[in-house]
């Protein structure tokens, strides 16, 4: 016998027996933020502005689906949950011929008659299929006072799931949403995709799934798995696999996982750049989704650091004002040293350059001594980044015929430096970490023979959402940064060009100004 008949409440239902598991559903779920739970509420209304959504795969394999709808909107959803084991349910007054068939298959269960409460009965998620939005409204508030998942088709606003476009490879899905906001978008997004992986990355994943407890075996520690995924995947094995030669493929799975190396560690340093991510290097990226572990520095910003891979372990390790810089120095050394010889692939994530100004040069001896693999990411320094961002050229054929890079803070804290050659004109001067000690700067190079009027911008949070430019004078330096509440981290730029800054700004609010306008216009 296909099916028994049931009758909740008057309705007419056809319950086949029909259940297969083929695959995990590639239903995304996704929902707000419990703290806003709006769809927890009685009665659905217009939500407030949306929190992000959270995306995850669910089983449905033996749960209860309702699809209320009887139409080809209503089919197509169908259509999506047919291999996903679940027990579909359909209900409306009246079925299409491809809906009726399906029930007379077996595949689907069948209500007939108008939507009731009775109908979410054993039901984990409701689609919300129909042409009457009165009937959309009311099966989305039924569904949420039960704390039922629905999904109301195109009303983003009633649902509390929403599905996504997809991409299928086999076992291997890619779910595109938009939120339920711009699906036309999700949709082309997914068109494009569909045209970038091959057909047999399905078979790559099945390979992977079918080796997985091998792999496991033979490779318990997790950061030695990442590294043998990262030779598969690079190596000869999806190419065998396009070509369809599957045992060719199993065979070399097999002898990389036979010589897979003992577990050995090693370092990159990495220059993060001044803070916008969109300035790091594609190098420093694909480190950075390669690390284990990532020491990082106090100022590198948190849109740098949420590109790195969701599960390596980020340790802070930056110098604080005041703090026994060489204590922490210290400590880096011996955790690099630590990490690597633990057979991690360990990230030191600097803000801009690590050979400028970074220490850099300093950390690699280190690990050269312990006999420690290493490499090397260059970023872009804060004086080329900041001063592109703020409209500072740094050289210019009218007014600076040269740069320096400069630190007020030395080895031993002793000054060290040539006043007498920064104080030469025609050139641009960099300060790096010279916010606090902006008096001693104005007063050395005045008393070397550099012009009080020499314009100066102290660049703060540069290439940031709160990048600030203040701009002035030499003579009037220290107050410039009183006035303004300048803080870390900031550089100083001192020369002609830095008043430029006032008519070549583009990013950012307008720079703040010491002396008037047209001072600082004929000074550059």
């Amino acid at each position: 016998m296909k099916g028994s008949i049931y009758n909740p409440r008057g309705s007419l239902v056809q319950r086949g027996s029909c259940l297969r598991r083929i695959s995990q559903t590639p239903l995304v779920i996704s929902f707000p933020d419990p703290d806003n739970a709006w769809w927890m509420s009685p009665t659905p209304s217009i939500r407030p502005m949306p929190t992000r959504l959270f995306p995850f795969f669910a089983d449905l394999h033996g749960r209860t689906v309702l699809v209320v709808g009887g139409g080809s909107v209503a089919r197509r959803k169908v259509d999506a949950l047919l291999d996903t084991g679940a027990r579909i349910v359909v209900g409306a007054p009246a079925l299409d011929r491809e809906l009726i068939a399906l029930a007379a298959e077996g595949r689907i269960d069948t209500v007939i008659g108008n939507f009731t409460d009775a109908w979410l009965d054993d039901a984990c998620l409701v689609i919300a299929a129909t042409d009457d939005a009165v009937a959309n409204r009311a099966i989305a508030a039924a569904a949420s006072e039960r704390r039922i998942f629905a999904n109301v088709v195109d009303d983003a606003e009633l649902s509390s799931i929403h599905l996504p476009a997809r991409v299928e490879r086999g076992p291997l899905q890619i779910a595109i949403s938009s939120g339920g906001g711009a699906p036309m978008l999700a949709r082309h997004i997914r068109e494009q995709l569909e045209t970038q992986f091959d057909e047999s990355l399905g078979a790559l994943a099945e390979l992977l799934q079918r080796s997985r407890a091998r792999i496991r075996e033979r490779l318990p520690d997790l950061p030695a798995r990442r590294r043998f995924f990262d030779r598969i995947l690079k190596g000869p094995i999806p190419a065998l696999l396009r070509r369809g030669d599957a045992i060719s493929a199993e065979r070399a799975l097999q002898a990389n996982l036979d010589a897979a190396p003992p577990s050995r560690g090693r370092v990159a340093l990495v220059g993060a750049g001044p803070g916008d991510p969109g300035l790091l290097t594609l190098r420093a990226l694909r480190l950075l989704n390669e690390a284990d572990v990532i020491l990082h520095d106090r100022l590198v910003s948190a849109e740098v650091l949420a590109l790195a891979r969701r599960d390596a372990e980020l340790i802070e390790v930056g110098k604080r004002v005041g703090g026994d810089h060489a204590a922490t120095q210290s400590g880096i050394h011996r955790l690099l040293v630590e990490q690597a010889l633990a057979g991690k692939r360990v990230v030191r994530l600097k803000g801009g350059d690590p050979f400028v100004f970074g220490r850099g040069g300093e950390e690699l001896e280190v690990l050269q001594s312990h006999g420690i693999d290493f490499e090397v990411a260059p970023g872009i320094t804060a004086a080329i980044a900041c001063g592109a961002y703020a409209g500072i050229p740094l050289t210019h054929r009218e007014h600076a015929q040269s740069v320096r890079f400069v630190t007020a803070h030395t080895k031993d804290e002793d000054d060290g430096i040539d006043w007498r050659a920064l104080a030469q004109d025609r050139q641009t001067l960099a300060f790096y970490m010279g916010v606090s000690g902006l008096e001693r700067i104005r007063d050395r190079l005045i008393a070397h023979g550099r012009d009080a009027r020499t314009p100066v911008a102290l660049v703060e949070n540069g290439t940031r959402a709160g990048q600030r430019v203040v701009v002035g004078t030499l003579a009037e330096l220290p107050e410039l940064a009183n006035t303004h509440r300048v803080s870390a981290p900031a550089i100083l730029f001192v020369g002609e060009v830095a008043a430029l800054a006032t008519r070549l700004h583009w990013f950012g609010a307008p720079p703040l100004h010491g002396l008037p306008l047209e001072a600082l216009a004929q000074a550059a």
